[in-house]
Parts: C-alpha cells; sequence; structure tokens
C-alpha cells in the first residue's frame, strides 16, 4: 500500500505544481485537459449563475460581482488542499521515517499541513532523508504557491482597472447602457466627428491589451464593472458596431482606423469566446426596419449617409464577424448584450440616471 500512497500523492503533487504553472507563470493560453483551476471556476460559476437568477436588477449583479474576486481565494485554497492531501499521502507511504510513526492519514494530514504553510510540528518529526526531503519541498512548493497567487492578484487587478478605464469613459458619450448610434450622436452634436479616428484608434489598442491580457488569464473575463449598466462586453460591441457603421453606412469619414479596429475587435471576440468555452449564441439579428430607423437619426445628427440598401447589406455582412461572438460572451457571463440602438432602460441606481439631482 505504500507504494500506491506514494504515487498518488506525487500525482496530486504535480497535478497542482503543473496546474499554478499553466494557471499564472505561462503568459499564453494552454489545451491541457487535467487543470484543476479549469474545472473548478466553471462548475463554481455555473452554480453561481444559477443561483443568481433568482435574484433581481442590482442585487444580482452586485451578487455575481463577488465571483471573480471570491475564486482567486478559492483557488488558493484549493490548491493548497490538493497538495496538503497530496503530501500526506506521501508522508503516509513515508511513515516509518518519522517519529512518532504516524499510522493514519489523518496524522500525516495534519503534519503535511504544518509543513506547507511552514508551521511547524512539536508532535511528529522527520527522523530519514527522504521525509525530511519531503519537508523541505513540500515547504517551498506551499510558500512558492502563496507568493505566485498573491502575484497574480495584483497583476489581476493591473488588468483589470486599465480595461475599465476606457469602459467608463465611453460612458460620457454613448449612455449607459452604451449605444454605437448615441456615440456617433454625441460627437456630431459637440462637433467632434473629427476626432473619430482618434477614439477608433485609442479602442484598437484597448481591444489588443485586453486580447493579451484576457487570454493569458481568462479569470479576468468574470471581473464585472463597478458602474450599473457597464460592461466591457457591451462597451467592446458599442464601439464595434459605431466602426462598422461608420464602414458601411456613414459616407465622408476617413475609414482605415475603424477598419483596424474591427478587426483586432473581432478578433478578441473570437478568442475569449473561445477560451471561455462558450458557443456562438444566435439570437434574432437587427431587423432592417431598426437599422433604417439608426439612419434616420445619424441622418439628424448631419452625418452623409450611403444608399440604405447597400448600407443594411454590408453592415450586416460586417456585424457577422462579431456579433455572436459577442451574444456568447455576455449570456455565459450573464453581462448585459450590446444595446446598439440605445433602447432605453431604466438605470439601476439614482446616482447614475442624467437627470439625478443631489440634495442640498
Amino acid at each position: 500500500m505504500e507504494v500506491v500512497y506514494l504515487a498518488l500523492g506525487i500525482a496530486l503533487i504535480a497535478l497542482v505544481l503543473w496546474d499554478v504553472f499553466e494557471s499564472i507563470v505561462v503568459p499564453r493560453p494552454t489545451h491541457s485537459r487535467v487543470r484543476i483551476s479549469r474545472y473548478a471556476i466553471r462548475s463554481s460559476w455555473a452554480a453561481i449563475r444559477a443561483l443568481g437568477r433568482h435574484r433581481d436588477g442590482t442585487t444580482r449583479d452586485g451578487f455575481l460581482g463577488l465571483f471573480a474576486p471570491a475564486a482567486t481565494l478559492m483557488l488558493l485554497a484549493v490548491w493548497l488542499g490538493v497538495l496538503v492531501v497530496g503530501y500526506g499521502l506521501v508522508f503516509l507511504a513515508l511513515h516509518g521515517d518519522l517519529r512518532p510513526d504516524p499510522h493514519d492519514l489523518g496524522a500525516t494530514l495534519y503534519y503535511a499541513a504544518t509543513s506547507i504553510l511552514t508551521l511547524g510540528s512539536n508532535d511528529t518529526l522527520a527522523v530519514g532523508p527522504a521525509a525530511r526531503a519531503v519537508v523541505v519541498f513540500g515547504a517551498a512548493s506551499g510558500l512558492g504557491v502563496v507568493a505566485l497567487v498573491v502575484t497574480f492578484l495584483f497583476s489581476l487587478y493591473g488588468s483589470y482597472q486599465r480595461r475599465e478605464i476606457l469602459v467608463v469613459s465611453l460612458q460620457a458619450a454613448a449612455g449607459a447602457p452604451p449605444s454605437a448610434v448615441t456615440l456617433l450622436e454625441t460627437y456630431a452634436r459637440l462637433e467632434l466627428t473629427d476626432r473619430l479616428p482618434g477614439l477608433f484608434s485609442e479602442w484598437e489598442r484597448w481591444a489588443a491589451e485586453v486580447l493579451d491580457t484576457h487570454v493569458a488569464y481568462p479569470l479576468l473575463g468574470y471581473f464585472r464593472s463597478s458602474h450599473d449598466n457597464l460592461s466591457w462586453i457591451s462597451a467592446l460591441g458599442t464601439v464595434l458596431d459605431a466602426a462598422s457603421l461608420v464602414l458601411t453606412t456613414v459616407k465622408g469619414l476617413p475609414c482605415g482606423e475603424a477598419e483596424l479596429l474591427r478587426r483586432v475587435g473581432a478578433h478578441l471576440a473570437e478568442d475569449v469566446s473561445h477560451l471561455a468555452g462558450t458557443d456562438r449564441v444566435h439570437r434574432p439579428g437587427l431587423d432592417r426596419a431598426a437599422f433604417d430607423a439608426a439612419r434616420v437619426r445619424l441622418a439628424a445628427a448631419g452625418y452623409r449617409l450611403a444608399p440604405a440598401g447597400r448600407s443594411w447589406r454590408e453592415f450586416e455582412a460586417v456585424r457577422s464577424d462579431y456579433a455572436m461572438h459577442l451574444n456568447a460572451m455576455a449570456s455565459y457571463w450573464a453581462t448585459p448584450s450590446t444595446s446598439w440602438l440605445g433602447v432605453p432602460v431604466p438605470m439601476r441606481s439614482a446616482v447614475h440616471r442624467e437627470d439625478h439631482q443631489p440634495e442640498n
């Protein structure tokens, strides 16, 4: 039985260390199916999302918003817990090198926990060379996992804050929830249409950074915006729709920056939706009447428009590159889908209503 305990313990230890290495150290996606973190995150998210269905509005959003920070701590607890079990099995196999000799798994699990957490134990002492080597390796691996997770937290929150800066600033021009038509109307009303190429270039860089960070650390996708009626997915859909309108419907504006944003943004939507394990969500597409209503608003804002029939066909073709991936992401992470026409919805928080006046 000692050989079985030893083999199983080493396998568990190796599984944890490999998972930590792939999840934190390797800055790119890995396709290994034997991943503790992958199954722990997805199964717990499914449970939390199911519980969230029984809540409404801000309560639901706040409840789901707790998941990502809690999941990071959960991963640390799971990794350390599996390490304790793995080292406990190894110590059980090497019980002859321990004094007093433990004869049950409970005692070796306790000794393994004190070794990994570097607490020390006066009850048990490693006297054999093999057991002493395992104690040293266990202490090093325990400290290493904790240190890597702490570093991981700083990296996650840094990437999250950089992601949210543009998402929050978009609200001033596109509203909340954001709308591509509202965005273009605001720029026309403020006579800033010459700055649209700069906006698209800024969001192109944002999309490239989000693609890099979210592919390296998929847990970032679970972090929700701290503001009502906003999400990084709906913000991405808004600027992509605005770029698509410039490419297909609005005449007289530079198209190069809009095309580059569309390419990088579509790449981001496709890759992140695949990493999240989501399939394309087929929802009813935009109908012609909705598109014509958007054209009326754009024309009223002062834009020159391409012929309706041609622009409708081109807009549908361009939007198909990313719309279904965004729908899949919004469905999986339970965030608002893109409201590109800006359909009025009640604001959830009075603080964020444009007509809210502070009390004197």
